[in-house]
C-alpha cells in the first residue's frame, strides 16, 4: 500500500509528539515494524535478497542481523535487486542517458536519479511513490519544527525556494525539481533551479533578481554565496539556508548565518534516501528514524559507542521497495550524539566528519600508514583567514597539491604561507614530515557532472 502524504505527515508528527512525551519508544516501534515488512517483501520479491537471506528468521526486526551491502555489489546485480522485473539496468540506463527524460516517470511510475559518481562508483536508483511520499511527508513537518519566525519569514517573501545544485542530469535534486514543475504549477511559482556550472557573477545576479525565501544546496556553494554576500555583490535575505552535500563545521554555520542574518539548517542525506535527516540550530543532524536506519559502525561492521567517531555508517531505507536499501555502505564517517541534544528533538543525532573513501593515507616509513580524515582538514582551513574554498589533492603517495580560491582584497603568498606551516605542523604531528605540499595555481575544480567541489581528493 502506498501511504498519503496526509496520512504519513500525521503519523510522523504524532510520533515526535510521544517521544517528547515518554521516550524513544514510538519511533523505535515503528522502525521495527517497517524493517520487518521490508525485508519481508525483500525476499519474496527480489531474487537477490532471497539468497542473501537465506537461513535467517522468519522474521527480522533487527538491523544487525542482516549483512552488509554496498553500491558496488548491489548495481552488479541489478536485475535481480530490483522488485519490480519490468526494471531492468539496460532500460534504466538508455532512460537516464536521454536527457529529455529528466523529471520524467520510468514505466510511468518510478522516479530515476543517479549520483555524481564522487566515490568512483556511479550510482542509478529508481525511486518509488512510497519513497516520494515520504520525502514530502517528511519535509512538511521538518519546516513546520523551524517555528513562527522562519515560515512567517518565508511567507513574508512568498515562499520562493532557491535549488543551488547540478543541472542538466537526473540527479535527484534537479530530476525531482523538474518532475515537480511539470507536474504542479504552484511549485512551478515557488520552486527555481539554478547551477552551480554558473559563472559565479552571473550566478549571483540570477539570485539577486529572483529574491528567495529559502536557498537549498551544496554547501560548498553557499560558502561562496555566503563570501558573495559579505562583499556585497549578493543582496538577498533569506528566512531559511539549508546547506546539503558536503560536511558542515560550526564555524561554516555560523559564518553563514552572520552573512544572511537567517536560520541555517544544514541537511544530511544521499540520493538514496534524501529524508534521512534535518540539522538544529547546535548543529546536529536528526535522523528521522521512523523511516530510516543509520547505525554507525567501526571498519568490521561492528557498532560505534556513542561520543565516538565512526567509520562508517550503514543505510537502510524503510520506505523505497521497489529497489531496497538494507544495510547500505554509505562510506560516511560520523559522531553520534550520547545524550539528548539541547534543541529537544527527540530523533537520534549525529554530526558527519566527511565520507570514510576521503581519508587520506600516507605511508610512515615504518612499513605502515598513517591515515588522516578530511575534517582534520577542514578545521585547519576554517581557522585561517581569507580562504573562501579550498581542495586538497594527494597526487602521489607523499604529496598534497592544494588548492585555494581567496577572498577580495586577501594577499596570496601570506595566506600560503600561513597554510604551509600549519599544514607542515600538522603533517609533523602525525609523523609525515617527508610528505611535500604543492601550491596549485588553478582553483579548486569541481567535480564532473554534479558540480560538488570535493574538499579532499585521496591518491588513487
Amino acid at each position: 500500500m502506498t501511504e498519503k502524504i496526509s496520512w504519513l505527515r500525521r503519523d510522523a508528527r504524532r510520533a515526535r509528539k510521544e517521544a517528547r512525551a515518554s521516550g524513544t519508544a514510538p519511533l523505535a516501534q515503528r522502525q521495527r515494524e517497517r524493517l520487518a515488512d521490508l525485508v519481508a517483501y525483500a525476499r519474496a520479491q527480489s531474487p537477490y535478497y532471497a539468497k542473501l537471506y537465506q537461513g535467517l528468521p522468519d522474521r527480522v526486526d533487527d538491523p544487525a542481523l542482516l549483512p552488509v551491502t554496498d553500491k558496488t555489489t548491489l548495481t552488479r546485480h541489478f536485475d535481480d535487486w530490483v522488485t519490480d522485473r519490468d526494471v531492468t539496468f539496460s532500460a534504466v540506463t538508455a532512460f537516464v542517458d536521454d536527457p529529455d527524460r529528466i523529471g520524467r516517470r520510468f514505466l510511468g511510475k518510478y522516479s530515476i536519479a543517479t549520483t555524481s559518481g564522487t566515490s568512483g562508483h556511479r550510482g542509478v536508483f529508481a525511486l518509488d511513490e512510497r519513497y516520494q511520499n515520504v520525502a514530502g511527508a517528511l519535509g512538511l513537518v521538518a519546516y513546520a519544527s523551524l517555528g513562527a519566525g522562519p515560515i512567517a519569514g518565508m511567507l513574508a517573501r512568498g515562499f520562493r525556494l532557491a535549488l543551488v545544485g547540478a543541472t542538466g542530469g537526473h540527479y535527484v535534486s534537479f530530476a525531482g525539481y523538474t518532475q515537480a514543475t511539470r507536474e504542479s504549477a504552484w511549485r512551478r511559482r515557488i520552486l527555481r533551479a539554478f547551477s552551480v556550472h554558473l559563472p559565479m557573477p552571473e550566478l549571483v545576479a540570477r539570485l539577486n533578481a529572483y529574491r528567495p525565501a529559502a536557498v537549498i544546496g551544496y554547501a560548498s556553494v553557499i560558502r561562496l554565496l555566503a563570501a558573495e554576500q559579505e562583499a556585497g555583490r549578493l543582496r538577498i535575505r533569506p528566512a531559511l539556508v539549508q546547506p546539503a552535500g558536503d560536511a558542515m563545521t560550526t564555524a561554516d554555520t555560523e559564518r553563514i548565518a552572520a552573512a544572511f542574518r537567517t536560520a541555517v539548517r544544514p541537511i544530511y542525506s544521499c540520493t538514496e534516501c534524501t529524508y534521512l535527516s534535518n540539522g538544529c540550530a547546535h548543529g546536529w543532524y536528526h535522523v528521522n528514524s521512523d523511516w530510516a536506519v543509520l547505525e554507525p559502525v567501526d571498519a568490521e561492521f561492528r557498532p560505534t559507542p556513542p561520543g565516538q567517531v565512526s567509520h562508517t555508517v550503514l543505510l537502510t531505507n524503510l520506505a523505497n521497495r521497489v529497489q531496497p536499501f538494507l544495510r547500505y555502505n554509505l562510506g560516511d564517517s560520523v559522531l553520534p550524539r550520547p545524550d539528548p541534544c539541547p534543541c529537544g528533538n527527540p530523533l537520534p543525532a549525529v554530526r558527519v566528519h566527511g565520507r570514510a573513501g576521503d581519508i587520506l593515507s600516507f605511508p610512515s616509513g615504518r612499513g605502515e600508514s598513517v591515515a588522516l580524515a578530511p575534517m582534520v582538514f577542514s578545521t585547519l582551513f576554517d581557522r585561517i583567514p581569507g580562504v573562501e574554498l579550498f581542495q586538497v589533492e594527494q597526487t602521489a603517495p607523499t604529496t598534497l597539491r592544494i588548492r585555494l580560491l581567496l577572498a577580495d582584497g586577501t594577499e596570496p603568498e601570506q595566506v600560503w604561507q600561513r597554510i604551509r606551516s600549519e599544514a607542515e605542523g600538522l603533517l609533523a604531528d602525525n609523523g609525515l614530515r617527508s610528505v611535500a605540499l604543492e601550491r596549485a595555481e588553478e582553483p579548486p575544480r569541481q567535480e564532473p557532472g554534479g558540480g560538488k567541489y570535493r574538499a579532499v581528493v585521496p591518491y588513487r
